[in-house]
């Protein structure tokens, strides 16, 4: 049995004497009552000069006796405690198996592990359900030769490296804790001991678990890229709008998109419907508010080519006064064209509701004048409507023409024609069709007062604008007269319709 340092001998009898030996004072309240017998520090420094390799000798920058009187009492409790034989001459052993009440206190008090007694060989914390990290405290007694910390719950790293200071360490049980998995079996650590240092530590690689892991790995890895394919996949064909934009199909749109822009074509988006026809109004992934557009009729292969063929054209127009083709969808049960939300007030609405003054109407017809030309420009070979009933009005009372068509090839003097309807049917009191050769002989041969009694009275007609609304009259008229071989150009016509807006810019255009 190893001999306690010559420290012990000296003053280890007269802490003893200072309290029962019974022991039946707590360690805390000893520490809290006494205090160091009378010589004690000059003590400390007889001991140092003659035992400089003393623990407490070693403390820098210089000693701290309250500490050092601290560690001799927790000394002495702890040598009971742990049943070495004599504690005033001997401390071989720290064992505190089986004591889960008082091992945490002990491991606690780090000065007197920072001071451990030269004399200890082994430490022994071994059943007493304690948690926390590893308890690093150990390290200072680096003579001991045995350590078994098994049957407790540390959790965390073993500090593999830290036991290199432990050179005459020779038993170590670490079993049964909740160590972090590491590769010990891999390191010079592990070959200084054996795998039965470590059972159930959760330390070693656990063989049963590694060939479950494998086996996991091995089968769902592949389900997984299988799944993630089929979702990308299902993605592009179904739900496009989810992908980045540069991996998203133009302007194609899927059922699946239509579906969830309309909450599953729900009856409170349906704001319109005929035998052929549903009109929906959705809302798509990005926020823009759409018109749906979805044909149910049953068409012809080759006239579902046409229709792709068409939209393609038509979603390249770009125009202020044109309803904006954003896209289609072609799917086995229908066909749908989408187009960007509009209100679905008409020109023929807004006339015979609101009864818009003279300005407002001449704004209207300059957004479709504009809207001809950049049209004729442009887009020579796709027909549009000009009549009231399919012109637009966009919130800010911009007109938007609606509908086309790819192909038909309408010359110039259609489309005039067309115009010198719409631009009756805005002034006059009455629905023309544009197809009365006599109305429009009988129209010139009005007298002023006689033409105006033809005009709508809500134009309120002025003396200021009474010649506007005349030149306007006289240019719809010359555009339907059949009898007129020659219809005024879209130049001329701009410029004449141009020169009534640019009068009417004067007064405030709401």
């Amino acid at each position: 049995m190893a001999t306690i340092s010559s420290t012990w001998y000296v003053f280890l009898p007269i802490i003893l004497s200072l309290f029962p030996t019974t022991m039946c004072a707590t360690v805390l309240q000893d520490l809290k009552n006494l205090h160091q017998p009378p010589g004690f520090n000059s003590t400390i420094l007889s001991n140092c000069l003659n035992n400089p390799s003393l623990r407490y000798c070693s403390s820098s920058p210089m000693m701290d006796f309250d500490e050092i009187f601290k560690f001799t009492i927790v000394a002495s409790h702890l040598c009971n405690e742990s049943k070495n034989p004599n504690c005033v001459e001997s401390f071989p052993k720290v064992d505190l198996r089986n004591r889960p009440s008082i091992a945490p206190l002990y491991l606690s008090f780090d000065f007197f592990w920072k001071y451990c007694p030269l004399s200890i060989m082994s430490i022994d914390f071994s059943n007493n359900s304690m948690k926390g990290g590893f308890p690093t405290e150990v390290f200072y007694c680096t003579q001991i030769q045995s350590l078994d910390l098994s049957l407790n719950a540390f959790s965390g790293d073993i500090p593999i490296q830290s036991f290199s200071s432990l050179t005459n360490l020779t038993s170590l049980n670490l079993s049964y804790n909740c160590f972090s998995e590491s590769k010990l079996s891999d390191s010079q650590f592990f070959k200084r001991f054996n795998s039965s240092s470590f059972l159930h530590s959760g330390a070693l690689l656990d063989p049963k678990k590694f060939t479950a892991k494998a086996v996991v790995l091995l089968v769902c890895l592949p389900i997984l890229v299988i799944f993630m394919v089929i979702s990308l996949v299902w993605l592009c064909f179904q739900r496009p709008d989810f992908l980045p934009s540069k991996l998203q199909r133009g302007r194609t749109f899927t059922p699946a998109i239509l579906k969830a822009a309309t909450e599953g074509f729900s009856d409170k988006n349906l704001v319109g419907m005929s035998d052929v026809v549903h009109i929906y109004k959705g809302m798509l992934r990005d926020g823009t508010e759409v018109k749906i557009e979805m044909y149910w009729d049953d068409i012809p292969r080759d006239s579902y080519r046409r229709f792709v063929e068409e939209c393609k054209i038509l979603s390249k127009l770009h125009h202020k006064n044109l309803v904006r083709v954003l896209g289609w969808c072609k799917s086995r049960k229908f066909r749908a064209l989408i187009t960007e939300w509009t209100r679905e007030e008409n020109v023929e609405m807004w006339l015979s509701g609101s009864g818009p003054p003279w300005n407002h109407r001449v704004k209207v017809l300059m957004g479709i004048v504009q809207c001809m030309r950049y049209m004729q420009k442009e887009w020579p070979e796709i027909d549009y409507e000009l009549d009231t009933s399919s012109i637009l009005l966009s919130d800010n009372t911009e007109p938007l023409i609606s509908r086309f068509k790819v192909g038909d090839h309408n010359n110039n003097e259609t489309k005039i024609h067309k115009f010198g309807v719409f631009v009756l049917e805005m002034i006059l009191d009455k629905k023309f069709d544009g197809g009365d050769a006599e109305f429009v002989r009988y129209m010139r041969t009005l007298n002023p007062a006689d033409l105006v009694q033809m005009i709508d009275e809500r134009i309120e007609v002025t003396e200021a604008n009474f010649y506007q609304v005349k030149q306007a009259l006289s240019l719809g008229l010359m555009c339907v007269d059949q009898s007129n071989n020659e219809k005024p150009s879209l130049s001329m016509i701009l410029n004449t319709v141009a020169r009534a807006y640019k009068t009417c810019l004067f007064k405030p255009i709401k």
